[in-house]
């Protein structure tokens, strides 16, 4: 269905609703009963395009349903954990789906994770089984892990298996350094042999109380916390969004999925709200702005979500201007803050229309969107969508809300908010607000409303670094920088950047200040070696001190200050 585009104007308040909101019924849902329903419904149709080679609905539900199958004849079921170790390729398509039509909860796990990062939420999720691929940027990870921690056993599939056939040959005799052989060990396991010889039926699940995915989100700290979320969050995100969208459903809808599904935003925006309308993802590996180009022209894309780093490198690739974008209807940029120059650039050049959204790992992947159809209005994150209210805190005291007209934390309710983190009960107290029979998830985010419901972020109350759209935490930095016997002191920060919106700085102080053999640049290439892609430093400065407050801790507030004005 459809609802209204835009809202009416209204003086500006502490709180909104989407005008919607009541149009939206969101009967309860599980994802097998979202997923099978599309597979009966669309059949032969494509479901993913990988790389050229496409698979159809009936395909990956058929797959979907014998990966189900396998694991219950291993035992697994209802309330496992199954972890996902993958880049968007077809089997994470049905091992997702498969894993909750077999009552099992799916756990995302970036594939650019190193071997102690993965380990930790590994251990922390309690997950059963980790599936992944042969391609050496993951299989490797995957087994040090599997020696190293309660797993009990990985699925490991072969990605020559999913190419075209020419291009599957090419992979098998050209690019053998791509790839790691699977070993011959009982705690490993083929996906093709791990299939069941039967098509499982769904387990019964209650759409509101069982869990679907456990999603890891940093949160308030830099301890990782497993996001809760049910069938029915899931299911309502997918449907929320797909409520905005204006077009005629029999017209093509062909997604760009460059996203990683391990992302929430992928997550929903990707696939399950592209499964839920019955259209076909055109998925690639990893981002590559020459690649993505050729295959949004090559199946036509309707739609390409992403975030703001992607739409600039797309535009300053030389094959940009040579691109047909004629299919190109919606762009759906999140996970940072958009640019407003490569928002006009990009929308003047392509004829799509370019609008930002937010959402939070915590809400099932989407809050709000700027509208497909009215008012885009640059700078903000929309309005909220249907069946989801927001709401702004003092931010100072959360138990008053803000005065009107003044900016506030934002807080959210909706059918898309999580059920709380995975054995954190104390991580829950902090997460959300309780104000009479309401309950609110609180963001860490300063925003303003204005008269017809678009939302700003003015600020930030967490201290997360958004790089890319991935998130950083400073204290995991400081952490690493720590251990650096010669480091006394640190705080790190986020720094501007005009591609990736944001970069890790640090600043430090020296056990001995006079030192002369520690230099800078030294112990940025040391952290670096021991941090993830996206958490390395792009400065560090070394001082005689940092600030501190009256009572001597060191002053994030003060430096934050002082360095970016």
């Amino acid at each position: 269905m459809t609802v209204n585009k835009a809202a009416p104007e209204h003086p500006a308040a502490s709180d909104y609703q989407h005008p919607g909101s009541w149009d939206l019924d969101l009967p309860p849902l599980t994802m097998p009963e979202m997923f099978l329903g599309s597979a009966a419904r669309r059949g032969d149709a494509p479901l993913a395009d990988f790389m050229g080679r496409r698979f159809s609905y009936a395909d990956i539900a058929r797959e979907a349903r014998r990966f189900a199958a396998g694991l219950a004849e291993r035992g697994i079921g209802k309330g496992d954990r199954i972890g996902l170790f993958l880049p968007n390729v077809p089997i994470y398509i049905a091992a997702y789906y498969g894993t909750m039509i077999a009552g099992a909860i799916a756990v995302n796990f970036s594939p650019l994770y190193t071997v102690e990062e993965l380990s930790d939420q590994v251990e922390d999720s309690g997950i059963t089984l980790l599936v992944t691929i042969d391609s050496a940027a993951v299989l490797p990870t995957a087994l040090k892990v599997l020696d190293a921690s309660s797993l009990k056993g990985l699925v490991v599939g072969r990605l020559a298996d999913a190419l075209p056939t020419v291009k599957s040959l090419a992979l098998r005799l050209l690019g053998r350094k791509q790839l790691t052989a699977i070993p011959d060990r009982a705690d490993v396991h083929h996906w093709a042999d791990f299939l069941g010889a039967q098509e499982a039926e769904p387990v019964a699940l209650d759409a509101q109380t069982d869990l679907a995915l456990l999603q890891y989100t940093g949160g308030t700290t830099g301890r990782p916390k497993g996001a809760m979320l049910s069938h029915q969050n899931l299911t309502a995100n997918a449907r929320q969004v797909n409520a905005i969208d204006p077009f005629d459903p029999e017209d093509p809808d062909v997604i760009l999925g460059v996203l990683p599904f391990f992302h929430v935003f992928a997550n929903t925006c990707v696939l399950n709200r592209t499964v839920l309308k019955g259209g076909m993802i055109a998925m690639l590996p990893r981002f590559d702005a020459k690649q993505a180009l050729k295959t949004l022209e090559r199946v036509g894309a309707t739609s390409f979500p992403g975030v703001p780093t992607m739409y600039q490198a797309l535009l300053d690739h030389p094959q940009f201007a040579k691109t047909d974008f004629t299919s190109l209807r919606i762009c759906i940029s999140g996970g940072a803050p958009m640019p407003a120059p490569v928002q006009e650039k990009f929308g003047a050049a392509t004829g799509a229309r370019l609008v930002e959204g937010y959402g939070l790992t915590e809400s099932s992947g989407v809050v709000s969107t700027n509208p497909y159809e009215g008012e885009n209005r640059s700078g903000t994150i929309g309005q909220p969508l249907p069946a989801t209210r927001v709401k702004l805190l003092d931010k100072e005291n959360a138990e008053l809300d803000a005065p009107v007209g003044e900016p506030g934390e934002l807080v959210i309710a909706g059918p898309q908010v999580m059920c709380g983190y995975w054995n954190r009960p104390d991580a829950d107290e902090t997460a959300f607000a309780r104000r009479g029979n309401d309950t609110w998830l609180r963001t860490g985010d300063v925003a303003v409303i204005d008269a017809q419901g678009y939302l700003q972020i003015v600020d930030r109350i967490k201290d997360m670094i958004s790089v890319g759209g991935f998130k950083v935490f400073p204290s995991h930095i400081e952490d690493v920088l720590l251990e650096h016997q010669a480091v006394k002191e640190v705080l790190a920060l986020g720094i501007p950047d005009d591609y990736l919106g944001e970069v890790p700085a640090a600043y430090v102080t020296l056990q001995h200040g006079d030192d002369a053999e520690i230099s800078a640049e030294g112990l940025r290439e040391w952290t670096n070696g021991r941090v993830g892609k996206h958490e390395r430093l792009k400065l560090v400065e070394i001082r005689a001190s940092l600030p501190k407050t009256m009572i001597g801790k060191l002053d994030r507030k003060a430096l934050r200050a002082e360095v970016l004005g």
